[in-house]
């Protein structure tokens, strides 16, 4: 008996012992980042993938329909739970939405017999209410079956949910056991999980690529990545209005836009942490850091100033990056293809 109570005292002597050292301290990005970690959570960019229960926009619009055609589009919200149905009067097809993509307007993909399918309707906030998918309304459903949605090509999935999700895609394979919704710290910056582990253990090491080293060439064709760039879209062949959305291929065809300045760039303008400034003034010092009048602006490699502008030094956006409407989107973008607007000219890819 003596000698259980003493092993129950010495059990309790090192419990107590554990208990009395202090607590490892978890390390986030947060421990070194606190600004940009308090602020990207926010950005529509963080929500571009929701999964079911946390989807603000579905919670606020429990019942969603549209008649297209021949068939009935229901996107009906109970709880956490989310059905997307497609009726054609006598029959209907019902599934459960797993993955919504977008933080305002929103498609679903939904999966049909072990296949992956974008809806063929989406919600747009422009008409709070649904409307065909931008990029299928050419699609003419013959059965219920075509008309529910679209099935992705082999090369699609992988693409969708590596660009709206975090650790889903690993060596172009589509792990969605593994995935993490919206875009996070990991997303952009390659190794921080193993940075974030390095540093547990006390080592500087493993420190990810700085993006702010790039050059703007280097930077449009990273965020190009899922926001499309030069070569992407040319080799796509995406003509007309439809193009405005892809800012890193508008960008570079600006007859400003130089790859090694990097006063021109995706994050010269944007601070991928912080929801996109809806402010036209608040771009004015980006566009006077090359255009300002007194001659002083210009790099290195350039043999002459960058004209400033006659008319303005305020709004500068307001004229040289005009408003594009995307058809059948209901959508607004801004053309990042930056250049002296004339009344009435085409739009030019």
């Amino acid at each position: 008996m003596r000698s259980d109570n003493a092993l129950t005292l010495a059990l309790l002597a090192i419990a107590a012992g554990s208990a009395a050292q202090p607590a490892k301290p978890v390390v986030t990005c947060a421990s070194c980042h606190t600004q940009q970690a308090l602020s990207q959570p926010a950005t529509s960019m963080a929500h571009a993938l929701s999964l079911p229960g946390n989807n603000a926009v579905l919670k606020a619009h429990p019942m969603l329909t549209v008649r297209k055609g021949a068939f009935t589009y229901t996107v009906e919200t109970h709880a956490d739970q989310t059905t997307y149905s497609v009726s054609d009067g006598s029959q209907t097809m019902s599934f459960r939405v797993h993955w919504t993509f977008g933080a305002g307007s929103q498609t679903w993909v939904l999966e049909y017999e072990g296949r992956l399918y974008e809806s063929m309707v989406s919600y747009y906030p422009a008409i709070n209410g649904l409307d065909t998918t931008i990029g299928d309304q050419d699609i003419q459903p013959k059965n219920l079956v075509e008309a529910f949605g679209r099935q992705l090509r082999p090369d699609e999935p992988s693409a969708c949910f590596g660009c709206h999700s975090t650790g889903s895609v690993t060596g172009n394979h589509l792990h969605l056991e593994s995935l993490k919704p919206g875009v996070t710290c990991e997303h952009c910056h390659t190794g921080a999980l193993n940075h974030l582990e390095a540093i547990s253990h006390g080592s500087l090491q493993s420190v990810p690529p700085k993006l702010k080293k790039l050059s703007s060439e280097e930077i449009s064709n990273f965020c190009g990545q899922c926001h499309r760039s030069w070569e992407t879209v040319v080799r796509d062949r995406l003509r007309g209005e439809i193009n405005v959305r892809f800012q890193p291929y508008r960008l570079a065809n600006s007859k400003c836009f130089d790859g090694s300045d990097r006063r021109i760039s995706c994050i010269a303008c944007h601070d991928p942490h912080q929801e996109v400034v809806r402010d036209p003034v608040s771009y004015d010092s980006k566009c006077l850091a090359c255009h300002a009048s007194n001659g002083l602006n210009v790099a290195a490699h350039q043999t002459q100033t960058p004209k400033s502008c006659p008319v303005a030094t305020s709004g500068c956006v307001t004229c040289h990056m005009p408003k594009v409407a995307l058809p059948g989107g209901h959508q607004i973008f801004t053309d990042h293809d930056i250049r002296i607007v004339h009344a009435n000219e085409p739009y030019p890819n």
